[in-house]
């Protein structure tokens, strides 16, 4: 069974301006990211959704960009040799072949070297180095990925009157290396927009550099540094950000043979190349390279014109990734049993330390180490034996910096090094006992005694019936997705499970039949979850939604991510008010009570719109005041709205009815909306769009879309109605962008609709 210690939130919902949603469009999933994320101008916006719109940061801002490229290009003008360090995860491999194969497109004499990972481990090794020095007899050595607290290597390559050029993103060391240039973005400030470059975003804002001073065209290299941003899990922020979204493209149609055939055995369609692919499906495959063989061959797979050398290359990758899926299965399967027999080792301690027998490869340890933290909600280190030493990896968790960890337990280690969330070490066997109660006590002083546990953010709860490829290819607007752009997170509630079957080569993943409380049925896939026991009865599931291709039609695909039995714990709901709620929703005669109801609760608010029942005194939203009782007559549009009048009431109780306004249904709207029109034309009133949205019970954001839906369908010229009231005659012709505005209008409402579902049936537990 999963250890579920994640903390389900629903994150406040933000009020987001009519005009902002609607030069957005479409749901208000994007529109509450992008507030979420403090892009609350329509310029800010466009330019995190549309990379034309972006800004690119100048490398140069990076310190000691400048003059190592004016190194390079010294070196390049006298012929000089130079020497390219690289390291065997994807990230090492994209910037290595990216330096040499630049260098050398530019004239360069280029030679390379990436460590072998079960030989030498990361890093520069001063024994490798010495003999690369005596085969190559470079005049500079320029790291990629690694080097940063290189300082006996650095200091050996200067003694032997060779310039060493650090190209690194890990984090610094305390003390430096005297190296002629060290480009690392961990010495800009926190928030720079070159902050989070991975290495390939590094040495790709070096090569543009270096390309500009010779008027050459840098895009096409974009490819790699796809693939190295993704496979590194790198925050997509800023430059990062944008370099993926320019990246991507450009991989989908790449001329590099090694790539393309890559793509042939692992039965991808180039044209649908997404960061998933990167992350699951070539990233694997070019990291069993560095993990159970030797990596130098990645920049013959990544450079080579020889069409029979790229099918063998990428046939040998896709042996070498069956050959670490069987790794990683068989050592997650005994990192689970040694867990079974030792319980105090999660029980009693914050991180997990195993220490595992001499057979486990040190090329899968990571990956396992990363499906533990998923089950147990922990950081993990994982160590394998060799001789008297142990060496591993660890993964961590948002907010728990393995890498500060390591550092504060350092007198215990050989080496260590790495990131917040992702770090390698080595230490003497003795001590890995003594290593895990170090551990312990230096969560407690960096973390702390009582850390908030990982949190699950859910961007919506959504029933069945709204899940659709329009609602799902409006989000990914927001792509790519990954650290610090997690892809949107949803969730249904009291779902039943009508079927479960196993599927997969191997059996290990499930696909699910359930049917939510409005009793539409989906199909959900769970992967890796052979051995996880699902509870009796109605659950909770979170889940995220892609499109998947079948015949060459798009169609929702549901994966789970999360599940339990009840909403009991942990679950934050933010700003929930405690409230009485009294349910009316599937009376068969609401009309006939309501009377009763007044009489009982006199002081009451009856909210109602358009559809208002008669002879009672009722409100729309904007004549809400302060009660103590509030009676919802008609279905909220949004739930912000909904959110919005209970603020404004700060009621004790909630009466809750669900009668439909109005049909939800693009006809009888746009028939609403210029039925508005023609009141305001013949009255000579002033157009007031929260007027409209309360007279016809729907968002301001579909009011907003609707009045472009009119004018774009040519009833009437719209031009000029916000600023001067003019409702003109329209030509009667449809007008350019018509069917864009159309689809906007149509996917706003069916947003609108699922929610007057999800209200009408939603549980009262979880309906705020």
């Amino acid at each position: 069974m999963r250890n579920i210690k994640k903390q389900w939130v629903f994150p406040e919902l933000l009020e987001i301006p009519s005009d902002f949603q609607a030069i957005i469009g479409g749901s208000t999933v994007v529109s509450q990211s992008l507030f979420r994320k403090g892009l609350t101008t329509f310029e800010s916006a466009q330019a995190y959704l549309n990379p034309d719109h972006y800004i690119p940061t100048p490398g140069a801002t990076l310190p000691d960009l400048e003059r190592a490229v004016n190194r390079i290009k010294s070196a390049l003008i006298n012929n000089e040799a130079i020497l390219i360090w690289g390291d065997f995860d994807v990230d090492g491999q994209t910037s290595t072949a990216l330096f040499v194969s630049a260098l050398r497109d530019l004239g360069g004499a280029v030679s390379h070297y990436i460590p072998n990972r079960a030989k030498e481990s990361h890093g520069v090794d001063i024994d490798s180095l010495r003999e690369k020095i005596s085969q190559y007899t470079p005049s500079i050595l320029i790291t990629c990925d690694t080097g940063i607290d290189a300082l006996e290597p650095v200091a050996y390559a200067q003694s032997q009157n060779i310039d060493v050029i650090i190209t690194d993103h890990h984090q610094l060391p305390p003390a430096l290396p005297n190296a002629f240039a060290i480009v690392n973005p961990n010495q800009l400030p926190d928030g720079h927009a070159l902050a989070d470059l991975p290495g390939v975003g590094v040495v790709f804002k070096i090569i543009e550099h270096l390309y500009n001073s010779y008027h050459r065209e840098v895009n096409h290299l974009l490819d790699l540094v796809a693939l190295g941003i993704v496979a590194d899990v790198a925050r997509l922020s800023g430059d990062t950000r944008y370099l993926l979204q320019r990246g991507l493209p450009i991989l989908r149609t790449t001329s590099r043979l090694g790539l393309l055939e890559l793509f042939k055995v692992a039965d991808i369609s180039p044209r649908d190349i997404s960061e998933d692919h990167i992350g699951y499906i070539i990233g694997p495959r070019l990291n069993a390279l560095g993990r159970l063989d030797d990596a130098n061959s990645c920049v013959d797979f990544f450079t080579t014109s020889n069409s029979a050398k790229a099918a063998q290359l990428a046939t040998h990758l896709e042996n070498l990734n069956l050959q670490r899926q069987e790794l990683t299965e068989r050592v997650f399967q005994e990192s689970l049993t040694l867990v079974e027999g030792n319980p105090d080792l999660i029980e009693d301690f914050p991180i997990i330390v195993l220490q595992g027998p001499p057979d486990w490869n040190p090329g899968v340890t990571g990956i396992v180490a990363s499906r533990l933290v998923d089950r147990f909600s922990k950081p993990v280190v994982m160590l394998t034996q060799e001789g008297d030493q142990a060496r591993g990896s660890a993964r961590s968790l948002p907010g728990i910096p393995i890498a500060d960890l390591f550092t504060d337990s350092s007198e215990l280690l050989l080496s260590y090094g790495g990131h917040p969330m992702a770090a390698g070490l080595s230490l003497q066997l003795d001590n890995v006992s003594q290593f895990r109660r170090r551990l312990a006590q230096s969560f407690s002083s960096i973390v702390g005694e009582n850390p908030t546990p990982p949190e699950t953010i859910i961007d919506a709860v959504l029933s069945f019936q709204s899940i659709s490829v329009d609602f799902i290819t409006d989000f990914l607007r927001l792509a790519p997705f990954g650290s610090g752009n997690p892809k949107p997170l949803f969730a249904s509630l009291g779902v039943n499970v009508l079927r479960d079957t196993t599927i997969g080569k191997n059996q290990n993943h499930r696909k699910l039949t359930v049917k939510d409380n409005a009793g539409s049925l989906q199909e959900i896939l769970w992967w890796n979850s052979i051995d996880i026991n699902l509870p009796d009865g109605p659950i909770y599931l979170v889940y995220s939604l892609d499109l998947s291709y079948y015949r060459n039609q798009s169609q929702a695909q549901i994966t789970l991510q999360d599940f339990r039995q009840s909403l009991d714990t942990p679950l934050i709901v933010k700003d929930k008010a405690s409230l009485d709620l009294i349910d009316y929703r599937n009376h068969s005669n609401p009309k006939k009570i309501l009377p009763g109801l007044i009489s009982e609760f006199p002081d009451a608010i009856i909210w109602a719109e358009y559809n208002c029942p008669s002879g009672i005194n009722v409100n729309n939203r904007g004549e809400l005041s302060p009660s103590s009782t509030l009676v919802v007559w008609t279905t909220p549009p949004s739930p912000i709205i909904f959110q919005q009048a209970l603020n404004s009431l700060s009621p004790e109780r909630v009466i809750l009815f669900a009668i439909d306004p109005m049909p939800q249904v693009t006809r009888t709207i746009i028939e609403a909306i210029l039925g508005l029109l023609r009141h305001l034309r013949d009255s000579g009133k002033s157009y007031d769009i929260d007027l409209f949205s309360q007279s016809i019970a729907q968002t301001s954001a579909l009011i907003e879309i609707g009045l472009e839906w009119i004018h774009h369908h040519g009833d009437y010229d719209l031009s000029h109605l916000a600023a001067q009231n003019l409702i003109i005659p329209g030509s009667g012709k449809l007008l350019p962008g018509f069917q864009v505005i159309d689809a906007k209008f149509s996917l706003l409402l069916s947003e609108i609709s699922a929610y007057r579902l999800y209200f009408r049936n939603a549980g009262l537990d979880y309906l705020l």
